[in-house]
Order: structure tokens, then sequence, then C-alpha cells
């Protein structure tokens, strides 16, 4: 895959409705339209839902499409592909692969590419999705429109060496075509409308309201050099990811709630996999770390991080 720079946030002087003014209005208009027509397409399904022919049934399978995308999203795109808080087998780690593409936010390897230069940059100039340093609209979903370019393929090499999870970013399409048949298939037009796009523009519409309000409101318990916040909110209905701050204190940490009391379904989840077996090698944050830290001399804290890798922190490469 050919590797090039991110969409950075516009500045203030350049026309949102013209992320590169080098290029014709027709340019512009024709690659944005070629790169994000699929959420035009669920968007137009999902609003059908009010004048197709549905059931009650149809209506009570919705808030678990939505939860098994919000945690296929939080989970699969963000806490393993994204950030390798985890290890799992190849075959869970293409199932995985499978549902994040089923979700129709692009395929992983391009979601963890975007999310990697994020925290690269969070609320610089170089953030691609920044509500501190862009509007609020072209963060929560103005850039999704307007990202002409593609990834860094260069930063997610420890994903492209696997040619199963190439070929299926290639064809990130086709699980989302096989779920939406399946769909039609079960419960026709219905269960189409509203268990497949309305669930998958609900879930896109979370994530992005990850990317700007856990940007703008909420507390910060550490100092993270740009604009995170924790939110209990937010946290609700992402399945933990609203505990922001904590996770751009420490990414690699399958945990985005530190405390008892900061709720985290999505860790759950994976705390139950790993019971099962099918993951493992979760990834914490030391237990001398959960509080903002103290000032502590070179060697007492090279102490701390010695016991936390002797404690099973690991890379997080799957087997």
């Amino acid at each position: 895959m050919q590797q090039s720079n991110l969409l950075a946030t516009p500045a203030a002087s350049r026309h949102p409705f013209l992320p590169r003014p080098d290029r014709s209005v027709a340019w512009v208009c024709w690659h944005s339209a070629r790169g994000s027509w699929f959420l035009v397409l669920i968007h137009v399904g999902a609003l059908a839902s009010l004048a197709v022919s549905t059931t009650l049934v149809h209506w009570l399978l919705l808030p678990a499409f939505l939860a098994m995308r919000g945690l296929v999203t939080t989970v699969g795109y963000h806490r393993y592909f994204a950030h390798r808080s985890f290890k799992t087998s190849r075959l869970f780690q293409f199932i995985l692969a499978a549902l994040c593409c089923a979700n129709l936010q692009r395929g992983p390897l391009y979601w963890a590419a975007i999310h990697r230069h994020h925290h690269r940059h969070s609320d610089c100039p170089d953030d691609a999705h920044s509500p501190v340093r862009g509007s609020f609209f072209w963060a929560y979903c103005g850039w999704m429109f307007a990202s002409l370019e593609e990834p860094d393929w260069g930063s997610v090499r420890d994903l492209t060496r696997f040619p199963e999870l190439v070929w299926l970013e290639r064809l990130w399409l086709v699980p989302g075509l096989l779920l939406a048949t399946a769909c039609w298939l079960v419960g026709g037009w219905g269960l189409l409308c509203v268990g497949f796009c309305l669930s998958a523009v609900l879930a896109l519409h979370v994530a992005s309201l990850v990317n700007t309000v856990g940007h703008l409101v909420g507390s910060r318990r550490y100092a993270t050099g740009d604009g995170s916040r924790n939110s209990f909110l937010l946290a609700m209905v992402t399945f933990g990811d609203g505990w922001h701050n904590n996770h751009h204190q420490y990414p690699h940490a399958a945990q985005a709630g530190f405390f008892w009391w900061e709720i985290d379904g999505s860790f759950r989840l994976i705390r139950l996999l790993g019971l099962l077996g099918v993951v493992w090698d979760i990834r914490r944050v030391p237990p001398h770390k959960l509080h903002p830290r103290e000032r502590r001399s070179p060697e007492t804290e090279s102490t701390l991080e010695a016991n936390a890798r002797v404690g099973g922190l690991s890379s997080g490469t799957p087997a």
C-alpha cells in the first residue's frame, strides 16, 4: 500500500468546503464523493426507516445491533487494531476485522492509521479531526468527506504483515454488503433500514461524539498536552471510550475506565474474552500510574517501569 500523509485539520483561513485550494471544486467534489458515498447511502437508508413498512420486532432488534456495532468499534477498531491492547489468534483477529468492516467506518487498517495519526498529533495543526484546532463541524464529520489522501500505511506495518488483513482492507465493503443482504432476506426492507442502516448511522455519530465532545466537555485528570476530557455521559453511550482523558494518557491500555466507578463496558468484554481464552496478554495501566504523576527520581521511575514489565505488560502482537 502506498504511503501518504493524512489530511490535516484545515486552517481557519482555508475555505471549509475547499480543503485543497490548488485543486478545482469539481476535483474536490469528485474525490470526496468517491471516498464517502457509502456514508450518504446509509444515511438515506436510515431516513427510509420512517417510510418503509417496519414491525415492532425490527425496532426491538435495534438496541442489539447498536450494542454490537458499538462494541465492535471500541474493542475492535479502537482498542485492538489501533492500540494493540491485547493479543488474540489470527482467526479471531480476522473475525474482528470483518465485523469492523461491517460497521462501515472503513477497513480496520485505515481506521487504525487515522487514529494513530490522531494520537501523534492530537489537537495540533496536523490532527485530522481536532475540534480544538478546527471547527466542531470539521471534527465531527467534515474531515470524512474531505480526506482526499490515503493514510500513512507505514504506521500500521504491524497489521499489514498479515495478508488476510490487507486482502480484507481492499474488500472492506464486502462484509457490510453481506450483512445488509442477510438483514433484507430475514426481515425485508424494514430490518435493512432499521437494523442495518440506522444502527450503522447511530454508531458512526457516537464515534464522532468521541472525536469532538471528548475533546471539549468534561474533566481532566491528566495533563496530556491536548484537549482530551473524561465524561461519564459520553462513557455510557460509548461503552467506556468517554473516559477520553484517561485514554490519551495511557492509549495502549485495554482499559479506559481506570477506577471502579468509571464504568467501561468494553474492558469488561475484553476481560470476559480473556477468561474464555479468546484473548490474552491484556495490557493494563500499572497501579502506580493511575494517579497524576508525582515528581520522582529517574532511578525510581526506572524501577517502577521494570516492575510493570515484569508484571506482564506486553507488546500486544498476535500469536
